[in-house]
């Protein structure tokens, strides 16, 4: 039970604008907050207070928002880590799964098969799918690094000289095997806003046989699943 000096000194604290948390603290008593609430219900609050409200409540919505995205940073890598695990068994495909990879992987990125368009071409800005196309080239076709051949598409504002080195180290293929290319003229005057933008890269190599048979795969499938 609360003596008289406690409940006056409840109010004393209330009307300079303390919480009920704060008074508890100050008080050193375990207070329903209920029991507060009823003791300084006639108590006029200052302006401060509710100013004071105001920057707590948003200081815990930022903590809020903070632990909520670190939580579920965490949940994604949880996730992420059970995907991986699902499907390690991709880690050792068989020859047939990755020429199916491959058909598909060109049928979104390679050049199509035309009367005027023949052999192999692939370009993509994304270094992973570069290096992906590489490799399953040699994996289903034995095309080693020396048959490739390289061109860089890039804006008027970049270095191709840069951008050559960078894509020689992603893709293993010397520079003297790239093409000459000049910047895109519609880029002219108009800054690259990524950073970590590098162009675009197309790997160029002979295969007309091996082009029209992806191809193939691609329509079988396709024609399988009713498209």
């Amino acid at each position: 039970m609360l003596t008289s000096l406690e409940k006056c000194s409840i109010r004393d604290l209330r009307s300079k604008g303390c919480t009920y948390r704060e008074i508890i603290d100050q008080i050193g008593e375990k207070i329903p907050k209920s029991t507060l609430a009823y003791i300084c219900k006639d108590v006029s609050l200052p302006k401060a207070y509710y100013k004071k409200i105001q920057t707590n409540n948003l200081s815990v919505l930022v903590e809020a928002r903070k632990k909520a995205l670190i939580y579920k940073a965490v949940m994604r890598e949880k996730q992420l880590e059970q995907i991986k695990k699902q499907n390690a068994k991709f880690e050792r495909m068989t020859q047939r799964e990755a020429t199916l990879a491959l058909a598909f992987l060109y049928l979104g990125e390679g050049l199509k098969r035309s009367s005027t368009q023949r052999g192999l071409r692939l370009g993509s800005s994304d270094p992973k799918i570069i290096r992906t196309y590489i490799g399953l080239l040699k994996r289903c076709y034995g095309i080693e690094t020396p048959m490739l051949k390289c061109r860089i598409s890039y804006r008027a504002d970049q270095d191709l000289n840069e951008l050559q080195k960078f894509w020689a180290s992603i893709t293993g293929i010397n520079i003297d095997k790239f093409y000459k290319t000049k910047p895109d003229p519609r880029t002219v005057g108009k800054p690259t806003r990524k950073s970590d933008y590098k162009g675009v890269c197309a790997i160029y190599c002979a295969g007309s046989r091996i082009q029209l048979e992806l191809q193939v795969i691609a329509d079988i499938i396709n024609d399988a699943m009713g498209y």
